[in-house]
């Protein structure tokens, strides 16, 4: 092993990068940029321009001959927007005086349903049907005055959109007092708190008769009923056949919050969990079900967020994701029913949730109209803590507004952000430690990889069975796909203002950056592309069931080889150069790393892009790993950086390249040049070199030391002099 690049020019390259890193992050709002890409025309007909951003508001007069007709914002700028592709959807919205929407426009959003499956003119209508809405009559009703118009196939998408419309236009309408609406105003008398010395029944049937537990029973008749009465003729033609009085779904909640009602419902040993689960200023729900209709479903396997329940207090509205849910194994209450569905939802404390105060469990049922379509209707569960489990406390006295006031708002911000992120990687536990065991095995292959190597047999099925982890744990499961994507957006953000928090909330791609980067000083890109890449590990699977079935190999000619090298460098430093024009341009462009559509949404996507992805699949039956030798951007990032490290672990004989090129003619992909040196730009660390390092069958070097060994070992023994020794001679008399 030998030094390669000095330290000098890598410690300053990391000093820069970690004084970038450390700079604060601008807090820009959103509206600022669209204000200047979406004409006020386009936002509200008739409007010729926009007034001055407001200093207090993020919110900007929308004007016609002058005059203010109604005031614009984004949606993101007053509430979370998240959707399936853990970004925010931008939508901007115009209200009027009299708090009605004068105007939308779904300016940005990341959906990968709606980017690729669902054409961009049905999602235009669905926000343009929002025109005309009436917030004063969403504010009374909690947010349910209007009918959600659902796409199929895009179902969470479209209720985050809806969610982000009415809850940041209600935000919007008290903050400037349109429609009579106004800020709530602290009560004048006393308010009430959680008493946590409360008691609780111990049988489930006292706990129903109290109100601790609250009901939504509906029978296969209710439900006909309902889609019968929204009047479309195809879900009155598809009614349930069952008997009308059967159970379509019994769903009963309960808050758990409360410790009493915890230890009464979950048990002595769950509750203490729920206590660990839950951060300060969090609560959580319990709830229960049977019957034909799952309150679950599906969506959340496939996307994360639970899209059949919704809770709802007053303008407040709680989507569940995965990270927020727990599966609840028996509930301990006596004589509890059997029930075939009972989980915890957990509250997020900057929700603005308030468990003295009544909300709702929305629940969103679908009838199945055509071969993609659905119609949607819902039913609620109310709810109301009894007074019981409450206690009164006086208000506090109004405290001073200090004078830096948007100080303390930043520090209460970047304070819920942290405790968001720490939530998530809590939940992700199973996942972060089987990661950190293949980050753990890994590294303990390369630094004893001359003992690994040793067996080619017992190696062999070793990085078989890594790479098949790879795939289906990191790649189809934890979807763990590192993307040049990413690199470009880590740029963007370094340019524009660097934050920890948008990079930690996904902690897998968080820790496999992280190690990319260490094993980039001692490995080279070889590390992640040879082995922690679920694509390149579906690519050599899919090569090694084609070696398997006899599909012959192809071995390009050294020459054209070579000059196909530069095409990923070139796919990279393009996109690289879109992305200072426009990252989202960027995004586009990506689409030529399969990744999206081979892993992420595992070939669920429209046909060019499955057949684009196929296509390198099957190329690389013939040319194993052929996406990664010519086409892979991130690979091509990956090796720049990677001409840092500083150590050599592969080993060689003098004789490698003149005259031995078996390594050569045996390199999956090809990275090892005819005179022997192995280029660290395109060898991704599979370690075949090693093996046949070692190979007693097939390194000419080790086969020609082990004939020199045995022919010593075989010569017969030499008197001191040089001589053989001869036989002892015979005695005569």
């Amino acid at each position: 092993m030998m030094t390669r690049t000095p330290l000098i020019p890598t410690l300053l390259a990391a000093l820069v990068a970690l004084v970038l890193a450390v700079l604060p992050a601008t807090a820009e709002p959103v509206l600022a940029k669209f204000l200047t890409d979406v004409p006020a025309s386009e936002l509200v007909p008739g409007a010729d321009g926009y007034g001055p951003m407001q200093t207090d508001h993020p919110v900007a007069p929308v004007l016609k001959g002058g005059e203010t007709i109604a005031w614009a914002f984004v949606t993101s700028d007053f509430v979370s927007t998240t959707g399936y592709s853990g970004k925010p959807i931008h939508t901007m919205v115009a209200i009027d005086k009299d708090a009605r929407i004068a105007g939308l426009k779904l300016v940005k959003h990341s959906e990968p349903i709606v980017l690729i499956g669902i054409p961009e003119a049905k999602m235009a209508a669905t926000v343009a049907s929002y025109v005309g809405l009436d917030l004063v009559a969403e504010a009374k009703s909690g947010g349910t005055a209007h009918e959600l118009e659902i796409i199929s196939g895009a179902t969470v998408t479209v209720m985050v959109i809806d969610d982000s419309i009415v809850r940041s236009g209600l935000k919007v309408a008290r903050a400037l007092g349109l429609g009579g609406l106004a800020a709530d105003a602290a009560p004048a008398g006393p308010t009430f708190e959680i008493n946590p010395d409360a008691t609780a029944a111990a049988d489930w049937r006292t706990l129903e008769g109290d109100g601790t537990l609250r009901r939504l029973s509906l029978d296969v008749g209710q439900v006909n009923a309902a889609f019968a009465a929204l009047g479309d003729p195809r879900a009155t033609e598809r009614a349930l056949t069952e008997a009308p009085e059967t159970t379509f779904i019994e769903m009963q909640a309960a808050l758990v919050s409360p410790p009493a009602i915890a230890k009464a419902i979950l048990g002595e040993g769950e509750a203490a969990n729920l206590k660990g689960w839950l951060a300060p200023g969090e609560h959580a729900i319990v709830v229960v079900g049977r019957g034909l209709y799952s309150f679950k479903g599906s969506g959340y396997v496939r996307g994360g967020i639970f899209d059949r329940i919704v809770l709802i207090q007053d303008d407040v509205s709680v989507r569940f994701r995965d990270r927020m849910h727990k599966r609840l194994v028996t509930v301990a209450a006596e004589g509890a029913p059997e029930f075939t569905e009972a989980d915890l939802f957990k509250i997020p404390a900057d929700v603005g949730f308030d468990p003295t105060k009544p909300f709702r469990l929305q629940l969103l049922v679908h009838r199945e109209v055509g071969p993609i379509e659905k119609v949607f209707t819902t039913f609620d569960l109310g709810y109301q803590l009894p007074q019981g489990y409450l206690r009164a406390v006086a208000p506090p006295p109004a405290p001073e507004v200090p004078a830096a006031v948007s100080d303390v708002t930043t520090q209460d911000e970047g304070a819920a952000h942290q405790a968001l992120w720490k939530r998530i990687w809590a939940d992700k536990q199973l996942e972060i430690a089987v990661t950190a065991a293949m980050l753990a095995v890994l590294t303990l292959v390369f630094f004893f990889q001359s003992f690994a190597t040793r067996n080619a047999r017992a190696f062999f099925w070793f990085r078989m069975g890594f790479l098949t982890v790879t795939l289906v744990f990191l790649g189809w499961y934890a979807n763990a796909q590192l993307s040049v994507v990413n690199l470009l957006a880590l740029f963007g953000a370094l340019v524009s203002g660097f934050s920890w928090q948008a990079f930690l909330l996904d902690p897998l791609t968080f820790i496999l950056w992280f190690s990319v980067a260490a094993a980039l000083l001692f490995w080279g890109r070889g590390a992640y592309c040879g082995w922690l890449c679920p694509f390149g590990a579906l690519q050599e699977i899919t090569n090694r069931i084609a070696r398997a079935l006899h599909i012959p190999q192809w071995t390009l000619p050294w020459g054209l080889h070579e000059r196909l090298w530069p095409l990923k460098y070139i796919i990279f430093l393009g996109l690289f150069g879109v992305s200072l024009m426009s990252i989202e341009q960027a995004e586009h462009y990506a689409e030529v790393e399969p990744f999206k559509t081979a892993i992420v949404l595992k070939f669920v996507r429209a046909w060019p892009f499955v057949a684009y992805a196929a296509a390198l699949l099957m190329a690389g039956l013939f040319v194993e790993r052929f996406y990664c030798r010519y086409l892979c951007p991130l690979g091509a990032a990956l090796a720049i950086p990677a001409r840092l490290r500083m150590f050599d672990w592969l080993k060689r004989y003098h004789e490698c390249g003149a005259p031995c090129q078996t390594c050569a003619n045996q390199c999956p992909v090809q990275a090892i040049h005819p005179t022997g040196e192995i280029n660290p730009n395109e060898c991704v660390n599979c370690l075949h070199c090693q093996v046949l390092y070692q190979s007693k069958t097939t390194c000419p070097v080790v086969i020609k030391k082990l004939k020199r060994r045995e022919a010593v070992a075989a010569s017969p023994m030499r008197d001191i002099s040089g001589h053989p020794n001869s036989p002892t001679p015979k005695l005569v008399d």
